[in-house]
């Protein structure tokens, strides 16, 4: 088994309420000027955590009963509005492993996929079960069985969904591409090296 397979994600949860929660949001643009992706976790939904005084207000992922969650429970179309990549990049240095949401944007699901983040696609039923079972016990065990297209919480199992070419790349260990031609840098290499225009000053 190779070390970058994603079968199975757990921890405890936080529910953000809403449908529409688009980039911006999760990560405002004024944060975007970065050199790389290190220290976004902390912007994470600041401009709904912080006011212009730097004073919190009380964000669910700022609250102590859910301190250390690493799943993500939202609404319908997750992810909306431009596709920058340091949407997911942000939750994923907040802590946040997956993701559960009624329906995701295309572009951020495949951003959330190919950092490793399981995105599982509920009904809204599901959606609002795992809500309540959030709020009511923030200790409870949430996780995501890719293998199988199972949300385990506590005692109750729920179905979700995730499109076959994530869940693929997701449980055989390719979903980073830049590994992927890491792993194959001898074939780079040699497909290079057969080029006639390649070298040439």
């Amino acid at each position: 088994m190779s070390e970058l397979e994603i079968h199975n994600v757990t921890g405890t949860g936080v529910y953000v309420a809403g449908d529409d929660i688009d980039t911006d949001r999760i990560i405002p643009a004024h944060f975007m000027k970065c050199v790389t992706f290190d220290g976004l976790g902390q912007y994470a939904f600041y401009g709904e955590r912080y006011n212009e005084d730097g004073y919190t207000k009380n964000h669910p992922i700022d609250d102590p009963r859910f301190a250390g969650a690493s799943m993500l429970i939202s609404g319908r179309n997750f992810g909306c509005g431009s596709s920058r990549e340091h949407a997911p990049q942000a939750l994923y240095r907040h802590g946040f492993r997956g993701i559960i949401a009624q329906s995701f944007a295309e572009i951020f699901f495949g951003n959330c996929t190919t950092l490793g983040i399981p995105c599982a696609t509920v009904t809204a039923e599901t959606m609002s079960e795992l809500a309540q079972l959030v709020e009511a016990e923030p200790a409870t065990s949430i996780s995501i069985d890719v293998d199988a297209l199972k949300i385990r919480a506590g005692e109750r199992a729920f179905d979700f969904e995730m499109a076959k070419s994530a869940q693929q790349a997701l449980v055989s260990g390719r979903w980073d591409p830049l590994q992927e031609l890491l792993s194959r840098a001898d074939r780079v290499g040699a497909a290079a090296a057969s080029l006639p225009y390649v070298g040439w000053n």
